[in-house]
């Protein structure tokens, strides 16, 4: 039997809740949408840390961040972790990348060509971790190939403040844009392997909707069109006091920078441009994955390939009076997209209310693909969920989540922030000051009113603090595996 294709699409710091088909009437997205309709849909599904490289070392590995050593942005994964894409390598499959990795240190400063690489399996490396934002020479990083094309098209990456904004900017348009980059650059590799026998694993990682917010200037404008009050931050005023002081500080600024999206320095117009440019940067990824599947489609090999498209964590994009990303847990910013699709294996048209982490998407690869799981992955595979339709709507009793320092601020008092969630509730416990939330998610979908200290809540309480233990318990590394009684 012939093995499967993967495409794996990865966007930047999305929200679950961004898409058509999750229910988003506000944007156009019918591309994804149709994979979604073709495929199957997960409703709750969490990343495994609400920053970028934890998230993507722990999905590429199956393997929780602080096990596979990647807990924080800037840190270098060790050659001892195992991604899935060499283990796809190793069964001699052609393994391809454009767009983002950052599961090693991707500043300047550390690395002036490209991140540093362990053996991950890529033949095929088409990396650019970010368009330039501030057009100076030493930021346009000489192997940032996104970049090069430009370059090599006549072009530089520019961007112009919208109207003034402090947040916004019209950027560069859709032909040029970063995004279609990568797509580009997928479509080369899928219809180079038109025809061929040898199975291809492809990693797609748009980084878009990423700030800085800078859609084409033709979408912005749609949507500043389209927005109104009922689209303004889920916010309500003194909310936050009974939060965790990160939450409290980075209403003053994100990541802890004073001034730097200051919540209560921001007008409803600034609400409404920021969503409005995060709506317009999801439509032009919208349209780029339409080009990719349209080019599976017409070389052939549409029917061969499984299909993921994912976020590595959300963004908080004014709710609870917080922007950007940081170490809280609420929905929109580590709640997911997960879309998953292969004709004729996957069912079609289902959508699933499973807990779900990003972990398992590994193992459940290997599964759909009739390979062994390598032995450190901590994920459960989702084969039989996609496979069964008869199997039970049920894959985890409850999620974990986990942010140890991971962004390098917070740094007067390091945050070391864990989440676990079950279908009903969440406990997030801040370590490193001793506060805490719980929310009951059937009845405050919002995520407004801390439980944690309410005498109701306390036998909750005890069993949610119960279920956290249980869960970073399970974080264990598996490896070095047994080999004898003793």
């Amino acid at each position: 039997m012939k093995k499967p294709n993967v495409l794996w699409i990865c966007t930047d710091q999305q929200r679950y809740d961004c898409l058509g088909c999750y229910g988003n009437a506000k944007l156009d997205t019918p591309n994804i949408d149709r994979l979604a309709e073709e495929g199957m849909l997960f409703r709750n599904t969490y990343c495994q840390s609400p920053v970028c490289s934890p998230s993507r070392a722990s999905f590429l590995t199956g393997r929780y961040p602080r096990t596979c050593g990647v807990r924080q942005n800037g840190q270098r994964i060790s050659d001892r972790e195992v991604l899935i894409s060499k283990i796809f390598s190793d069964h001699g499959y052609t393994a391809g990348l454009a767009g983002k990795l950052h599961i090693s240190p991707c500043h300047p400063s550390v690395s002036p060509d490209y991140e540093p690489r362990i053996d991950d399996g890529y033949r095929v490396f088409h990396w650019s971790h970010h368009p330039d934002f501030y057009g100076k020479k030493e930021s346009n990083w000489p192997l940032n190939e996104y970049n090069m094309w430009l370059n090599d098209m006549g072009k530089a990456y520019s961007r112009v403040p919208y109207k003034g904004s402090k947040y916004v900017y019209t950027g560069m348009e859709a032909g040029l844009h970063h995004s279609h980059w990568c797509a580009k650059e997928a479509c080369s590799f899928i219809r180079a392997h038109s025809g061929y026998e040898n199975p291809w694993f492809f990693s797609l990682n748009f980084y878009d909707p990423h700030h800085d917010f800078d859609p084409p200037a033709d979408l912005l404008e749609k949507y500043i069109s389209r927005l109104g009050e009922e689209d303004l931050p889920n916010y309500r005023e003194g909310e936050l006091e009974n939060k965790t002081y990160v939450e409290k500080r980075d209403h003053e600024g994100a990541y802890g920078t004073p001034g730097f999206f200051n919540y209560d320095e921001m007008t409803k117009e600034d609400h409404l441009q920021i969503r409005a440019a995060y709506y317009a940067m999801i439509e032009m990824v919208d349209s780029e994955v339409g080009n990719v599947i349209r080019t599976l489609k017409e070389s052939g090999q549409y029917e061969d390939t499984v299909i993921i498209f994912t976020s590595d964590h959300g963004e908080m994009l004014g709710d609870h009076g917080i922007y950007l990303k940081g170490p809280y847990f609420y929905d929109p910013l580590v709640k997911v997209p997960l879309i998953i699709s292969y004709p004729g294996r996957v069912l079609s048209g289902v959508k699933r209310d499973s807990l779900v982490e990003l972990i398992d998407l590994a193992p459940t690869l290997l599964d759909l693909a009739g390979f062994e799981r390598d032995a450190g992955m901590q994920g459960k595979s989702l084969s039989c969920l996609l496979t069964d339709g008869n199997a039970p709507d049920h894959h985890r009793d409850a999620v974990y989540s986990e942010y140890y320092n991971s962004m390098g601020n917070h740094q007067d008092c390091k945050a070391y922030v864990t989440m676990a969630a079950s279908s009903r509730y969440k406990l997030v416990y801040c370590h490193s000051t001793d506060e805490a939330e719980l929310y009951d998610l059937e009845q405050d979908q919002e995520e407004r009113e801390n439980l944690y200290n309410r005498p109701e809540a306390a036998e909750v309480k005890v069993k949610m603090l119960e279920t956290m233990v249980n869960l970073m318990a399970y974080t264990i590394d598996p490896l070095p595996e047994r080999e004898a009684m003793y």
